[in-house]
């Protein structure tokens, strides 16, 4: 009898591919997954523990989910969050049956076995050697696939809880990495986006980042390739040589920068300076013309003065971001940040982050309106939100909705920028003869 599974995804890239991840793992156990969770057979909520209002919602969620139980269905918590609280969960929660963190999907459907017999369980033990090279993951999306080529962090960022979440750092094997693109792009997949932690501290012992890309960049069939999030000061010369030698890198770049102040970098155990970043972004942007930049900054961290502040917002105009995922601080149990004193007042981080955004947006709706008018090589990737219009993405990460049908998706198009919002672009596709490739 065919059991159906239910997920939902909450958090960042990584866990996404987890979720195909677990998808292929009980796939191989003989289910199917279905949007419904009155459907489900087995429900799940993949987490995330960067932000406490993360899991809040997801608490509030689980309690949501629970009238959806019936007597041999099983509802479980996974991920960063289910990693952090582990039998905790269990304690708190008698609705929940089951709790695995990330290194414990492939004993899945014996857990979810065990729990649909009455024995709660718990799987949160860290495992370096587990990179799940013999489970494929099963994907549903056919223009483009995240491949997970590292995973765990050994840096120590006072703020964040990853390393205590994902385990230490641990890169794949090349060899390995370049077989999964390979039967993607034997798959139609043109796009891929490698992710890691710190994905250009990868090593795989023999390879670095600059090996990979160009590995992965020489498969044939990858039209495009991406990665993230990569770590400031981990761009050798090796990996900016290769980012601008290799054809399929697309030229944008996620940049976490977190604050603009050198005082306020070093309280968050950051390992570069204003003055090394903006050296970062230079050495970047000579060696890729037409680089988008993008970044992720905190404000109200312990300690952050209202000159820390400023410095945040003058370079996010002296570097000139084409966008910035903008976050007020959030305290996290075992983090070194929870050691600081100079607590900053919640209305006060709440007025510079709405400052903060109101500058972001400036600044890139004045870049945008710039490239009105210029002409880019899409990739259609579904329908848009908007009715009638379908969702592109330019190489430098820009949004263009445009007007066809619901075959160009896969496609890759000329289009000419018609108008912005500030955020996202318009375009008028070029005549169907300039269509470029068809994704199979």
């Amino acid at each position: 009898m065919t059991r159906r599974v239910y997920i939902e995804t909450y958090g960042c890239q990584m866990n996404v591919a987890d979720t195909e991840l677990m998808l292929g793992v009980l796939g191989r156990d003989g289910y199917e997954a279905t949007d419904d969770p009155a459907a489900a057979d087995l429900m799940l909520v993949n987490t995330c523990a960067v932000r406490d209002n993360a899991e809040q919602r997801v608490v509030g969620r689980m309690g949501e989910l629970k009238r959806y139980k019936r007597p041999g269905v099983v509802l479980g918590v996974v991920g960063c969050m289910a990693q952090r609280l582990g039998q905790r969960l269990l304690d708190d929660a008698p609705h929940v049956d089951l709790v695995i963190g990330p290194d414990g999907y492939r004993a899945l459907p014996e857990l979810v076995g065990s729990a649909r017999d009455g024995r709660r369980a718990a799987d949160t033990a860290f495992k370096s050697w587990e990179h799940y090279e013999d489970v494929p993951p099963a994907r549903t999306d056919r223009v483009g696939a995240f491949v997970t080529v590292q995973r765990g962090c050994d840096y120590r960022c006072t703020f964040c809880i990853v390393p205590m979440t994902r385990g230490r750092e641990r890169s794949r094997k090349l060899e390995d990495v370049v077989t999964e693109v390979g039967t993607l792009a034997a798959q139609g997949v043109t796009e891929v986006t490698l992710l890691g932690q710190t994905v250009n501290s990868y090593h795989d012992g023999h390879h670095d980042f600059a090996d990979l890309l160009r590995a992965v960049g020489a498969v044939a069939g990858i039209r495009r390739l991406r990665f993230t999030s990569p770590y400031p000061t981990d761009f050798t010369d090796r990996v900016v040589a290769a980012l601008a030698a290799v054809p399929a890198v697309c030229e944008h770049v996620h940049l976490p920068v977190q604050s603009g102040s050198s005082d306020l970098l070093k309280r968050m155990g950051r390992r570069y300076s204003r003055d090394d970043y903006l050296d970062v972004v230079g050495r970047l942007r000579a060696a890729i013309p037409g680089l988008g930049l993008t970044t992720d900054i905190i404000v109200g961290f312990p300690g952050e003065t209202d000159a820390d502040f400023d410095a945040t917002e003058s370079l996010v105009r002296e570097v000139g971001f084409d966008d910035a995922y903008t976050f007020k601080y959030s305290p996290r149990e075992g983090t070194g940040a929870l050691r600081l004193p100079d607590a900053v007042p919640d209305a006060v981080a709440g007025a510079r982050i709405e400052r903060l955004i109101a500058t972001v947006r400036d600044v890139a709706r004045r870049r945008n309106v710039r490239l009105v008018g210029s002409t880019h090589e899409v990739l259609v990737e579904k329908v848009a939100r908007r009715g009638g219009l379908l969702q592109s993405r330019t190489r430098n990460n820009k949004v263009v909705l445009v007007a066809g049908p619901s075959d160009w998706i896969g496609s890759y198009r000329r289009v000419r920028l018609t108008g912005t919002t500030g955020s996202t672009f318009t375009g008028m596709p070029e005549p169907s003869g300039r269509e470029l490739a068809v994704v199979g």
